[in-house]
């Protein structure tokens, strides 16, 4: 099977209902490390561990952007499913210009 998130030119991670990370492209592993088996919950702050355990809980979608070394960011944090359960978490986080242009596109 092809791996399609391998070379993209974001981060994405998934992990398990637990918060045990299944899965990082390579962008990820280069980014924080190799955190494959790790509880993703050690790699975050108390902010941020209850608004993943409520993501979690509820299938909410999270998404805002941040600015670290200069690189803006779009970081979005959505559930996966399997037998119509929630299974997990998968985060993207995708560079974006600081300067994105914004289209409204009305159905005809």
């Amino acid at each position: 099977m092809i791996d399609y998130f391998e070379f993209q030119e974001g981060s994405v991670t998934v992990c398990d209902k637990e918060g045990i990370i299944l899965y990082m492209n390579r962008k990820a592993v280069n980014t924080f490390g190799d955190k494959v088996g790790y509880n993703l919950f050690s790699c975050h702050p108390p902010t941020a561990k209850e608004k993943i355990k409520q993501l979690l809980a509820t299938g909410e979608t999270n998404a805002y952007t941040i600015e670290k070394k200069g690189i803006k960011k779009i970081i979005y944090q959505t559930p996966w499913y399997k037998d119509g359960k929630i299974a997990g978490l998968i985060e993207y986080s995708f560079p974006i210009p600081f300067n994105m242009p914004h289209y409204v596109r009305e159905s005809s």
